[in-house]
């Protein structure tokens, strides 16, 4: 009994690895094509950073970045495209008060996971945010872990036929909150809303 079930555990463990190296070598073969790629500018209008515990949110009328993409076929997914620039301009947060934000940590790194060839369009993640807010009897720090890890992400979907990249989720977090009134504290999570216009329109697809 013991020789069959030292057996059946050999076998379970050569099978398991055999799907965790399959998996692996897919995973490696996807590759990506850019075109026209090299520089390009992401617009957005308004954008929406909310503590997603307590529902307070942080709101600016506009958001713009300098994006680099990695142009040409047979490309990996992961840091497909370089963000260098990231600003934000007239946020306002709880109580009206008005806010700054400060980005640290550039570059960020748009990163491509999937692709539809129905729809036209990417999903991916945006890696290494990390931001601090700044305002009158409030300030806090957005990143992904906990403060100056460097490792917020959210998630984007980038449609060929929009040029749009559209963010949502993620494992964002606020930490090192001091003041707020309460209204955002140290350890929620948090969610980023935005819809970013790339120029010149580029066009992302896999294979």
């Amino acid at each position: 009994m013991r020789k069959r079930a030292f057996s059946l555990l050999i076998t379970s463990a050569a099978a398991a690895l055999a799907v965790g190296v399959g998996t692996t070598a897919a995973m490696a073969a996807t590759t990506w094509s850019v075109s026209p790629g090299g520089a390009a500018t992401a617009k957005s209008g308004k954008t929406i950073l909310k503590d997603t515990k307590t529902g307070t949110a942080l709101t600016c009328t506009s958001s713009s970045s300098s994006v680099t993409l990695k142009k040409g076929h047979g490309l990996p997914g992961a840091k497909l495209g370089t963000i260098t620039k990231l600003s934000f301009t007239s946020c306002t947060g709880p109580l009206s008060l008005k806010f700054t934000v400060t980005v640290n940590n550039l570059p960020y790194y748009l990163n491509a996971v999937s692709y539809s060839s129905s729809t036209g369009t990417t999903k991916g993640t945006i890696t290494g945010i990390d931001a601090k807010l700044s305002g009158t009897g409030c300030s806090a720090i957005v990143d992904g872990t906990a403060a100056g890890k460097h490792n917020g992400q959210v998630n984007g979907t980038y449609s060929n036929s929009k040029h749009t990249l559209t963010i949502s989720g993620g494992n964002l977090h606020i930490y090192s909150v001091s003041g707020c009134f309460g209204l955002i504290k140290t350890g929620d999570p948090a969610s980023y809303s935005a819809t970013y216009t790339v120029s010149p329109a580029q066009t992302i697809t896999s294979p």
